[in-house]
């Protein structure tokens, strides 16, 4: 079994570590909505690039 010959600090720990953190989304005011919502993703109320792509009385269901 693999035992480690020294004693792993904690500097050489914590910046192994550095690059595993959370990503805040990327979210933009819709102006035509007066909604946020997510970057490249149509929005709640069926809006993209300030036009209706999705009807607002469509469920989803077909």
């Amino acid at each position: 079994m693999a035992v480690p010959a020294r004693h792993t600090s904690k500097q050489k720990k914590r910046s192994r570590r550095g690059h595993i953190k959370l990503s805040v989304p990327a979210m933009h005011y819709d102006a035509t909505t007066g909604e946020y919502r997510l970057s490249h993703r149509v929005s709640p109320k069926g809006y993209y690039k300030g036009r209706q792509v999705v009807n607002s009385n469509d469920n989803g269901n077909n």
